[in-house]
């Protein structure tokens, strides 16, 4: 028994973790053993069993770590690595295959799919740059499958899957389980939440159901503190205010309210509160001995305020202390889903089982962010500012300019329908699954960026006719800008006064798939495995980008400036096969050695239609770079070898795992404007990584009650080329070649190494990652059993991006600089290198007939590491870990 426990390698306590049958009907089984199950190959297999780096988490072990979240989760798992902008805006990375993070603005437009997998149950969660954050209660338990996982799990499952198991109900049994908690944050407020589950069966062996609900508030610990935006000559886009020789300086007179900006509207504490809000509700119903189906309607809202990003300098440049930032304009965001699902389980003859799954998700995001430090930005005066040397608005006036306060807005609706059919065959030495798989995916997205603060003049304004007096009569002012009414748009007309720039954008895809793979036992300790998978995408993308930066905007109503990507035809296809092949031994009881070749891919995407850019050093200075409006997918090779065993008659598990990847000709976002790149993102193919690690787990009882695991990884990854953007306008001097030089700002300038040097690594891939947790229990007197339990985990030095950006630490390469020596970003995406951190829980509780009481700390040392660090908002800014967060927590079982 104990060996069998040990086996949860990776399970972040030291309890044992019973894992259900998949099968509704499966509850029975589950008491008898204390072997751990999972179905990382479609099949019911001890965990110890699976040729593959995988990790599984139980009901009661993500209850004892006090995890409800992936962000939690994740502190639980080696090499794995995850970047975020706050709750549901983030991504997960394993083994350091990761091309960045941005995330936010424009994600669901131009933003590639994650290359790991989210699943809950048999449904695709994934989304780009934010996968949905599926609140963990009432989970049978969570696997994290590390490597390309495509044949059985397709083209999201690149570098990897993790999968959401729910608890499925039981047919002859009533049970309900209830926890919640209470405490707080250091520097911060009060957390509270609860989450219940009960279980009834209707009809005894036949039909039950199994309802689950929850609710969670975070209390905010960030102060948006008060801060003055005051325009200087040394903002980046100053040059906009040359007036007579006045040094880029603007007077008071020259400015709305005389200049003086602040937030004081929106200062607050603790502004950064998040509210989880859902439930699920399962049907179960036995159909016929070897027949049976389970259908689940999942529901969840999930809600943050203000930023979880902190600033150490105010939008002035000020010195700022404590966890801060200074918005000048309300932040928010709602992100809801529902899930419909339904999985068919039947039995033909005596070796072949059917499973029909199927599911229908639908999700909302409606989200805002202070946008005002673009202010400061090249262009960002051009919107706010008239006359000096804007040579749109007002032109030879003295210059004169509004408000600052700028935001973006982002409104997304998500459905994902998926089908699925798999048959599968066991027999004495054979185990076979063949499948076919339907997925119909698409985003609606509408977003605007809000930054002109130039008067709008009305939808009932009417210019005066020029000349004369009469023209005197018309104010400086700007129309509304409006997309291309013949493009395919999810919100037609018009957009508000004050859009500067706005994409609405339908893209999506249809795959189909056909998948198999072969178990053959060539002799009762050694096995063969192959498996392929055919795929087949067909991608599309349909709508309209809309500017203002156009002198048709100036003194009228409506400026229709909207491209329209639907004239474009914008549709691509992609197929192929993925395969995987493993040869397991077994050379004695307990022991396991694998080699497993396994290949991953992720389907391409779309720009915003095609672009020009990169100026030639030599007139007419014509663009050298012609920006195709699709990027193609890109390929990953593993090889990995391992070796599961037990030692010391079964008081400790010992896995080991290495592994040599190729990922090649990476999908990878580019935004350089000081490069002459231009001022919006794109997506393209650039280099090939090399990474190579091991990974070593370990889980030991050493003595009675005292359970011991670790976990430790050693990862590095290495650019392997150096590609460069080839011109590929037959009009330039450079016209075949390597560009080197661009035309920008009057000048000729170097370009230099766009994707990176040989030798880089990739962002988001510490070399070394590491946890440890023990947990003691004994009994005690009353029929008190008691328990305590610690744990830390490291992960060392990362980057936030590609050697392709430049670095956010140094002047240069566009980045100004401020009168008090604070770099000024150029650009939303920049390299930094962010420390490498550790963190502290422990809990403490006892457990006294059905309930069971734990008070816990975690973050013990409140460390306020960066998760991310960024420019996204034009303002250098950290998303750190959560803070010292402690409390009670009662549950009970009935």
């Amino acid at each position: 028994m104990l060996s069998c426990a040990a086996a949860a390698v990776a399970l972040g306590s030291g309890d044992f973790a019973l894992a259900q049958n998949a099968e509704p009907q499966a509850d029975a089984a589950a008491s008898s053993s204390d072997v751990i199950i999972v179905t990382a190959q479609r099949r019911d297999q001890s965990i110890q069993d699976v040729p593959l780096t995988l990790q599984a988490f139980s009901t009661d072990t993500l209850s004892k770590l006090n995890v409800t979240s992936i962000e939690g989760l994740l502190k639980y798992t080696p090499n794995v690595t995850f970047s975020n902008n706050g709750p549901g805006q983030g991504a997960i990375f394993l083994r350091g295959l990761s091309a960045g993070f941005a995330g936010q603005q424009s994600s669901a437009t131009i933003g590639g799919f994650p290359n790991v997998a989210l699943y809950l149950d048999d449904q695709s969660m994934q989304f780009p740059a934010r996968n949905a954050d599926v609140y963990l209660a009432d989970m049978e338990r969570v696997e994290v499958l590390e490597g390309p996982q495509g044949t059985l799990f397709g083209g999201g499952a690149q570098a990897g899957v993790v999968r959401y198991i729910t608890n499925k109900p039981k047919l002859s049994k009533f049970e309900g389980r209830f926890e919640g908690s209470f405490g707080g944050t250091a520097g911060g407020t009060t957390n509270g939440s609860f989450n219940a589950m009960i279980n009834v069966p209707i009809v005894e062996d036949k039909l039950a159901i199994r309802v689950v609900a929850y609710t969670d508030h975070r209390g905010g610990y960030i102060d948006n503190k008060l801060s003055t935006f005051t325009r200087l000559p040394s903002d980046l886009g100053s040059y906009y205010l040359a007036y007579q020789g006045n040094g880029n300086q603007l007077t008071p007179d020259q400015q709305s309210r005389q200049g003086k900006y602040s937030n004081a509207a929106l200062v607050e504490d603790n502004f950064n509160p998040v509210d989880y809000t859902g439930g699920r509700l399962a049907l179960a119903w036995q159909i016929a001995p070897d027949w049976d189906l389970l259908v689940t309607q999942a529901y969840q809202k999930l809600e943050s305020k203000g930023t979880f990003a902190v600033q150490t300098y105010t939008y002035d440049y000020q010195p700022l202390t404590g966890l801060s930032a200074t918005l000048f304009s309300p932040q928010y965001n709602k992100d809801d889903y529902w899930n419909t699902a339904w999985t068919l389980n039947g039995k033909i003859g005596d070796n072949i089982k059917v499973i029909y799954t199927g599911a229908y998700l639908k999700r909302h995001i409606s989200q805002q962010g202070d946008y005002t430090n673009y202010a400061r930005a090249t262009y960002g005066i051009f919107y706010q500012c008239t006359g000096g040397a804007n040579y749109y608005w007002n032109v030879g006036a003295a210059p004169y300019c509004y408000e600052p306060n700028s935001r973006w807005n982002d409104k997304v609706r998500n459905t994902h329908e998926s089908h699925e059919v798999r048959f599968s065959y066991d027999s004495s030495r054979l185990h076979a699954i063949v499948g076919g798989y339907y997925e119909n995916f698409k985003i609606q997205d509408n977003m605007d960026w809000s930054y002109t603060t130039i008067p709008n003049c009305g939808l009932d304004f009417v210019k005066a006719p020029s000349g004369g007096e009469s023209r005197a009569a018309n104010p400086v002012c700007l129309g509304q800008v409006a997309p291309n009414p013949n493009a395919t748009l999810n919100v037609p007309g018009p957009r508000a006064p004050g859009v500067s720039f706005g994409q609405d954008i339908t893209r999506g895809y249809k795959q189909y798939a056909a998948f198999g793979s072969i178990d053959f036992d060539i002799t009762d300790n050694l096995t063969i495995t192959a498996g392929t998978r055919y795929y087949y995408y067909d991608n599309f993308q349909k709508g309209s980008v809309y500017s203002s930066f156009n002198g048709g905007c100036y003194q009228v109503a409506v400026c229709t400036t909207g491209s329209n990507l639907d004239a474009l035809g914008l549709k691509s296809t992609y197929k192929g096969f993925r395969s995987k092949g493993t040869i397991t031994w077994k050379p004695q009881q307990g022991t396991m050695l694998y080699f497993t070749y396994s290949e991953g891919f992720r389907p391409g995407a779309f720009n915003r239609g095609p672009s020009a850019r990169v100026r030639d050093p030599i007139a007419p200075h014509a663009p050298q770079l012609l920006v195709p409006a699709a990027y193609s997918p890109d390929n990953l090779i593993n090889w990995e070898t391992g070796l599961k065993t037990e030692l010391f008659d079964g008081k400790m598990t010992f896995n080991l795992s290495g592994y040599y990847m190729e990922w090649k000709n990476i999908q990878i976002g580019f935004f350089n404007p000081a490069a002459g790149f231009g001022n919006t993102a794109f997506a393209t193919n650039g280099p090939t990584y090399h990474i190579k690690g091991l990974e070593a787990q370990l889980f030991a009882r050493p003595m009675e009650g005292l359970t011991i695991n670790g976990s430790a990884t050693y990862n590095e990854s290495k650019q392997a080329n150096a590609p460069c953007f080839i011109a590929n306008n037959p009009g330039v001097s450079s016209f075949g070649q390597c560009i080197t030089q661009v035309f920008v700002g009057g000048q000729v300038k170097p370009v230099q190494s766009p994707f990176g040097n040989v030798g880089s690594i990739t962002p988001f891939s510490p070399k070394f990652q590491g946890n440890i947790r023990a947990r003691y229990e004994w009994s005690g007197k009353g029929g008190m059993d008691w328990f305590i339990g610690a744990g830390v985990n490291y992960i060392s030095t990362q980057y936030n991006q590609p050697s392709t950006y430049p670095d956010g630490n140094v002047p240069g390469n566009g980045n100004g600089l401020s009168p008090n020596g604070i770099i000024v970003p150029a650009t939303t995406v920049l390299r930094y290198k962010m420390p490498g951190y550790a963190l502290t829980d422990a809990q403490i509780g006892f457990t006294r007939d059905n309930w069971t009481v734990t008070i816990f700390g975690d973050n013990l040392f409140n460390s306020h590491a960066s998760t991310f660090t960024n420019s996204s908002q034009y303002i250098k800014t950290s998303t750190i870990v959560r803070p010292l967060t402690y409390g009670i927590k009662i549950a009970t079982r009935m």
